[in-house]
């Protein structure tokens, strides 16, 4: 039977967070160098990762989440398999925190986009509180799991479902996240929503893909709103992607918007090529609910400045990247998950 006591375990991963806030020499090196090994990982995007896990690694937050779940009893931890995602940075932290605080033991199968960040926080957290040292294992296959929780693509769900549909599972498939607006917005709000469309280059499924916007929506006051973001085309991967959907527009005559590093174009689909970002009218907010409604296993998260009639998160303007710790990926919750196996 395990030793698990919450509340200690709680205490270390508390102690992680100031160290994260306050980065020491080995952590500050793999921030300026992992654009190294993933070119998407530059030093602005994971140092933003880093800080946003920080903020919420302290003991009163870690203690008002957790007090809602049944984690006091003993028991002999069960092995939870993780495929994890490594389109952002740290992008699969929560889930191996759930895992042991729930009293578990992780084996990870780390994105190969993302396992220096990962190893490096896991064995820092290891320092912090030994125990840790036999709570997860990290493995290049998954075997001898007792469930399984899996992010990856509409492909790859596929599979997933098919090894792992025998035992309890979280499998994920893609997901896009969108902005209503009404066109009463103020500029610190739509200056706000630049966050939530570029940070991270616009790769995680928080991101805002596509606007929904009412017939006349006058686009003007959102370009200047964004213009400070113009940097985001020095990074080449980005422009590259950029240069290639300008051109696929030009040469089929596609009517589209150009600022010089956001392509905007009309399309009712949500999930939008890197550096586009799409948008579709509106006749009245109860038709944008309803769309949205319809689509909602399809959509992570939805920002806007009012309330609306959803079956999705919503969040404010440039919250979307920043998700509590209740803010689960699809809306699954992990920890329920695992506290009920």
């Amino acid at each position: 039977m395990s030793n698990y006591i919450p509340n200690t375990f709680i205490n270390s991963f508390s102690l992680l967070g100031d160290h994260l806030r306050h980065p020491d020499t080995e952590l500050k090196e793999i921030i300026e160098t992992e654009k190294l090994y993933n070119a998407w990982f530059t030093p602005e995007s994971v140092s933003a990762s880093v800080a946003a896990i920080a903020e919420h690694l302290s003991h009163a937050n870690l203690s008002k989440w957790t007090a809602s779940y049944n984690l006091n009893a003993n028991h002999a931890p069960k092995h939870i398999g993780l495929i994890l995602a490594g389109n952002i940075p740290l992008v699969g932290f929560h889930d191996i925190m759930c895992v042991l605080l729930s009293g578990n033991h992780a084996l990870i199968k780390a994105s190969s986009q993302d396992t220096r960040l990962i190893k490096y926080i896991l064995n820092k957290l290891v320092s912090i509180d030994a125990r840790f040292s036999n709570r997860f294992t990290f493995v290049e296959k998954l075997q001898n799991f007792d469930a399984v929780i899996a992010t990856g693509s509409d492909n790859s769900s596929r599979y997933f479902e098919y090894y792992f549909g025998k035992v309890p599972h979280i499998i994920r498939k893609n997901r896009n996240s969108l902005a209503v607006l009404t066109g009463h917005e103020t500029a610190e709000q739509l200056h706000a929503l630049g966050h939530d469309i570029f940070d991270y280059y616009g790769l995680g499924c928080r991101n805002v893909s596509k606007l929904m916007v009412p017939q006349g929506f006058n686009f003007t006051p959102f370009f200047e709103a964004i213009e400070s973001y113009q940097p985001i085309i020095n990074h080449h991967k980005y422009n590259n992607n950029y240069d290639y959907n300008k051109s696929v527009y030009l040469v089929n005559s596609d009517k589209h918007l150009d600022n010089g590093f956001l392509l905007v174009k009309e399309d009712t689909r949500l999930s939008s090529p890197l550096a586009v970002l799409f948008f579709e009218y509106y006749d009245s907010l109860a038709s944008a609910e309803k769309t949205i409604n319809m689509n909602s296993e399809k959509i992570q998260c939805v920002v806007s400045g009012g309330a609306l009639k959803v079956n999705a998160q919503v969040v404010d303007f440039g919250k979307s990247q920043r998700p509590g710790l209740a803010d689960y990926a699809d809306g699954i919750d992990t920890m329920k998950f695992l506290a009920d196996l």
